[in-house]
């Protein structure tokens, strides 16, 4: 009885486009967690740790506000490669710096965590708008791999330093390469068809022509939906003038996200 009810909720789910989706959500924020564990190795005993924690969240915050005007330009598959870079990147700079003990400037570990935030707002954007076109079990499986990664990424941190009795430099260098799921995750496990479909041809993504931005292009306009989704809508129809450049129009429409923190 159970077994049955529990095949007629899956039905019709994808397994790669589960597994990739549960792969994103757990790399996208997998790192985060990791950085937070390791929180007082990084800065040690004499520095506030919610100096990691704001630089952990702050820059994310603002990618996350920022990045919807704009971000729907890059093609996917230059974002995933762009986010796996940044993100390694960032978690070899905390890395291979030195400890504090040895001379290390908890600035240059900062400067690697705020990349690996940027990198994470930026991911969280990109693959909740990816659902879009896998249909609602991607995003059910997105939400599983976010969850998994508080318990993976702190349970990992913690084994690989305790138990196996890695340092704290081999255990963040170890982490620097998880982005490497993530492009296996899109390039290889996840279907690309219903993408290209939406998309356009051959994989590569299209803007909106200026008549099906205003008359029938539901695909850009729910990837632009959200809190300000009546601003978006409007801003879609105000690129297609010519009286209007980019740069005005993000800026205006940053004008009107502070409505939502000033009242």
């Amino acid at each position: 009885m159970f077994a049955a009810r529990l095949r007629s909720i899956f039905t019709g789910a994808d397994p790669r486009v589960c597994t990739a989706f549960w792969l994103f959500g757990l790399i996208n924020n997998v790192l985060y967690v990791i950085i937070l564990s390791a929180a007082l190795d990084l800065v040690g005993p004499s520095v506030p740790k919610s100096v990691v924690l704001l630089a952990d969240v702050i820059p994310s915050f603002l990618m996350k506000l920022v990045a919807p005007y704009f971000i729907h330009v890059v093609p996917y598959s230059a974002r995933i490669i762009l986010f796996a870079v940044v993100s390694s990147w960032g978690m070899l700079l905390i890395a291979l710096t030195p400890a504090y003990t040895d001379g290390g400037t908890i600035t240059t570990k900062m400067a690697g965590v705020v990349l690996a935030s940027l990198s994470s707002g930026a991911g969280e954007l990109s693959f909740l708008g990816l659902t879009h076109y896998y249909g609602a079990f991607s995003l059910a499986a997105w939400g599983s791999g976010t969850g998994a990664a508080g318990l993976i990424g702190a349970g990992a941190y913690a084994i690989a330093t305790t138990t196996i009795g890695m340092s704290v430099k081999a255990s963040l260098l170890a982490s620097a390469f998880l982005p490497i799921v993530m492009l296996i995750s899109f390039f290889l496990v996840l279907p690309r068809g219903p993408l290209r479909q939406k998309r356009g041809i051959s994989g590569r993504e299209q803007r909106p022509s200026r008549e099906d931005s205003i008359v029938d292009d539901d695909d850009a306009e729910q990837e632009n939906q959200g809190l300000l989704s009546e601003s978006a809508t409007r801003s879609t129809i105000a690129r297609t003038n010519n009286n209007v450049s980019w740069a005005t129009d993000l800026v205006r429409n940053l004008r009107r996200s502070r409505a939502l923190f000033i009242p």
